[in-house]
């Protein structure tokens, strides 16, 4: 058993703490209580989660006093649309929430994309709390303050800066996550080694079984590494102006894809990102940014752990490299309609890189096995 661990996200004027540990859902009613002007707050969670934690989180608060009034939404990155976003708020303005209320976000990266979003604008701002139940969110989603829905013409491109008040990533919850949303969430794991840390990086390559294995020291020391690096570069860039952009690494192959998809079952968010990261690597070593060999040991890493790293993986979707640019063009990132990628010139080197040139990059798709 590991004492929790806290890692603080300083920001400028405030800040807020992400608490790394087991039995904090046990925990939770003494660490949100403080927090709350009065005993009421509105619980967020999926069907799933609420059907594996659900009673354990209500019971937790309310045995501080707590009136927790449970919302359930449907599981499934198509709960992170407008229509998704109106039923949310209309059920959270029943509740007859104030602003000096506070709303909980209970589950994986779409009930915090989600439910951070609603909060941004529910009577113009109410705080919440993220607790985080897959390991994606965990090391990535829930730190941080983005917050968004997906639209017909790509992910996350409708949403607000809202940071959380506290976030417990309680390390047990994820015994009961399967297998391949594990794997999904160590592509946001590796995306920090490969972006930043390269130590990290090489003690993935041999803990990746440790981590996917849930071994709770490996685990735990992959958790706290990300949450440390996330931490630091969303306090010199909350706003995503300059450095916190690496962060983006394999997000801009990886949602055009997503996208192409339709953001089905076929592909995960994290499977997604994996890929993406692969991509990244091997275009940047087709432009000459870093040697093949780096490019061929991040992808190597990736597909350790079982995440796709080439297009042809993703069974039953033509992929046309147009439509992949034009996606990539309304990326967050762009400017001026010029394409933006987070490209590598070593593993843990990675930069931003404006103005990239669509025609190397529609060659490169091609060989990547997109259609013309």
């Amino acid at each position: 058993m590991i004492e929790p661990q806290t890692v603080t996200v300083a920001l400028e004027g405030r800040a807020y703490d992400v608490i790394i540990g087991r039995d904090l859902i046990a925990q939770a009613g003494r660490m949100v209580r403080p927090l709350l002007k009065r005993a009421v707050t509105a619980v967020v969670m999926d069907s799933i989660v609420a059907s594996f934690h659900g009673e354990a989180l209500l019971s937790a608060l309310r045995s501080e006093g707590i009136i927790a009034h449970p919302v359930i939404v449907p599981p499934g990155e198509g709960a992170k649309s407008f229509e998704g976003l109106a039923d949310l708020s209309d059920r959270l303005l029943s509740l007859e929430l104030d602003r000096g209320d506070r709303v909980i976000a209970f589950g994986g990266g779409v009930v915090g994309d989600l439910t951070g979003f609603a909060a941004a604008i529910y009577k113009r701002g109410i705080d919440f709390v993220q607790i985080p139940t897959t390991l994606l969110a965990q090391v990535d989603s829930s730190v941080g303050g983005k917050t968004a829905i997906d639209t017909l013409r790509g992910k996350n491109l409708i949403g607000a800066f809202h940071q959380p008040c506290l976030v417990l990533a309680d390390m047990g919850v994820l015994d009961t996550l399967p297998d391949r949303e594990m794997v999904c969430g160590y592509a946001e794991v590796i995306k920090y080694g490969l972006l930043g840390d390269r130590a990290f990086f090489e003690g993935l390559e041999a803990r990746v079984g440790g981590v996917l294995g849930r071994n709770t020291d490996d685990l735990a020391w992959a958790v706290r590494r990300c949450v440390e690096m996330k931490a630091r570069i969303v306090a010199e860039d909350e706003r995503e102006g300059g450095r916190r952009a690496l962060l983006n690494l394999g997000h801009t192959f990886g949602h055009a894809v997503e996208a192409a998809t339709g953001f089905s079952e076929a592909l995960k968010h994290g499977e997604a990102v994996g890929l993406g990261c692969a991509q990244a690597f091997r275009f940047s070593a087709r432009l000459g940014l870093c040697s093949g060999q780096e490019a061929v040991r991040a992808e190597r890493a990736i597909a350790a752990a079982g995440l796709p790293t080439a297009l042809r993986q993703i069974a039953g979707h033509p992929f046309h490299a147009d439509d992949l640019i034009a996606s990539m063009a309304q990326d967050k990132k762009a400017e001026a309609g010029a394409l933006t990628f987070v490209l590598a010139r070593a593993i843990g080197e990675a930069f931003v890189a404006k103005g990239v040139d669509p025609g190397p990059l529609r060659a490169f798709l091609i060989d990547e096995g997109a259609l013309p």
